[in-house]
C-alpha cells in the first residue's frame, strides 16, 4: 500500500478550533509531525496538537519557517526536513503535518507536499482543512468578512507594504497577513486609504497572550510577526446594502 501524507490544519492557536475531521486525522496517523525553527522550541502548531494525541506520537522537524534572505539555507532546510519526512514515511504507513492555520493558505506543508513527492514516489498527499487567522479574528473582533457582492482580498505583508496599499485602494475586505513588523507601515497605508476607524488587528488568538484591537491604536511599535489585520470597506447602504 502507498504511504499516505496527510497535512492538517489545526487553526490559530485555540484548540477548540480543530476540526472533528482534523481531530481524527491527528489521530488516526502514526506519527504527528510539527515544525519548528529549533528542534528544542514548542511551536503553536505543537502546543495545539498536544491536546489531542500523545507526546511519544509527536515528532519536531525543523523548517527555515521565516527565512527569506538567504535562498541556499531555505532551500537546504526544506530539502533536510524533506529527508526527515520521507524517512519517516518509509517506517510508517502514514505521517500527519500539522499545521497552524489551514494547510494550503501560506502553510510550509505546500514546499514539504513538493519535496516528498519528489523524495516517495508513489506517495498519497491530503489535506485536511484547517480555521484560518482571519477567520477567528473576525469571531472574536465581530469584524464582517464580507457581504453580498463583495471580494475579499488576502494580503501577506511579507510582500511589502506597496501590495497591501494596492489592495486598499479596490473593493471589498482587505486582510493583511505577517504584518506585525510593518505595523507603522500598514497604518499609514490604512490611514491614506481611509480605513483606519473600521480596521481591527489581532496576535496570538486563543493564546493566554491573545491581542485583539482596533487599527486606529497602532502606534508604530513593532507587533508579533503573526499578527492579522482585517480592514472592511466603507458600508453605507444599510442591511442589504452590498447585494
Amino acid at each position: 500500500m502507498s504511504s499516505r501524507l496527510i497535512g492538517v490544519g489545526v487553526g490559530p492557536g485555540d484548540p477548540e478550533l480543530v476540526t472533528v475531521k482534523g481531530v481524527n486525522a491527528l489521530r488516526a496517523a502514526e506519527v504527528v509531525v510539527v515544525p519548528v525553527m529549533d528542534s528544542g522550541e514548542r511551536g503553536r502548531a505543537e502546543a495545539t496538537v498536544a491536546h489531542y494525541v500523545s507526546g511519544e506520537k509527536i515528532v519536531r522537524v525543523v523548517f527555515a519557517l521565516n527565512e527569506r534572505s538567504d535562498r541556499a539555507r531555505r532551500e537546504a532546510a526544506w530539502d533536510a526536513a524533506g529527508a526527515r519526512v520521507a524517512e519517516l514515511l518509509g517506517r510508517h504507513g502514514s505521517v500527519a503535518f500539522a499545521t497552524i492555520g489551514d494547510p494550503n493558505v501560506y502553510s510550509t506543508f505546500t514546499y514539504l507536499a513538493q519535496t516528498i513527492a519528489e523524495l516517495v514516489p508513489g506517495v498519497v498527499v491530503e489535506t485536511v482543512p484547517g480555521i484560518t487567522a482571519m477567520q477567528d479574528l473576525a469571531a472574536r473582533s465581530g469584524a464582517v468578512l464580507t457581504e453580498g457582492t463583495e471580494p475579499l482580498t488576502l494580503v501577506p505583508v511579507t510582500a511589502g507594504a506597496a501590495v497591501l496599499e494596492e489592495a486598499l485602494a479596490g473593493p471589498g475586505t482587505v486582510v493583511a497577513y505577517k504584518f506585525g513588523r510593518q505595523a507603522a507601515e500598514v497604518a499609514g497605508a490604512l490611514a491614506r486609504a481611509g480605513r483606519l476607524d473600521d480596521a481591527v488587528w489581532g496576535s496570538a488568538l486563543g493564546l493566554p497572550e491573545e491581542s485583539v484591537r482596533r487599527a486606529a491604536e497602532l502606534d508604530g511599535s513593532p507587533l508579533p510577526y503573526l499578527s492579522t489585520l482585517i480592514a472592511p470597506p466603507r458600508r453605507d447602504g444599510g442591511r442589504g446594502g452590498k447585494l
